[in-house]
C-alpha cells in the first residue's frame, strides 16, 4: 500500500518543517509546502495530493478561503494557534488541530477524521 501524500501550508517555515517531520512519523508522505494560499492552490493543482494541512491564518488569504477553492479534491485539516479557530472550523464542519495540541498521534487523529 502505498503512503498517502499531503501538503503542508504555513507561513512560517519552522512550523512547515516541525509539522512535517510529524506527518513522516505518521505515516504521511509529504509532496509540497507552500507559505500562503495562492501557492497552496497552485501546488495542490499540479501534485493532486490526497490531504492538506492548511494554517487558518495565511498573510493573503484565510485558510478556509484556499479550503473552499481547493474544493472537494484533497482533505483538507485546518490548524491553528488560536483554539478560537477551532469552532469557526466545526460550524464550516472543517477538520481542524490546534497547534498546541500538535503531535504524530493528533496529526494521525485529525487526518484520519478530515
Amino acid at each position: 500500500m502505498s503512503r498517502r501524500t499531503v501538503i503542508v501550508v504555513d507561513d512560517h517555515a519552522a512550523f512547515r518543517r516541525q509539522a512535517a517531520r510529524l506527518l513522516q512519523a505518521a505515516g504521511w508522505e509529504v509532496v509540497g509546502e507552500a507559505p500562503d494560499g495562492a501557492s497552496a492552490v497552485r501546488l495542490a493543482q499540479a501534485l493532486r495530493p490526497d490531504a492538506v494541512m492548511l494554517d487558518v491564518g495565511l498573510p493573503d488569504s484565510s485558510g478556509f478561503e484556499v479550503a473552499d477553492a481547493l474544493g472537494s479534491g484533497p482533505d483538507v485539516l485546518l490548524v491553528s494557534s488560536d483554539e478560537d479557530a477551532g469552532e469557526l472550523a466545526r460550524e464550516r464542519e472543517r477538520a481542524f488541530l490546534w497547534k498546541g495540541a500538535l503531535s504524530t498521534d493528533a496529526l494521525a487523529r485529525a487526518l484520519g477524521a478530515a
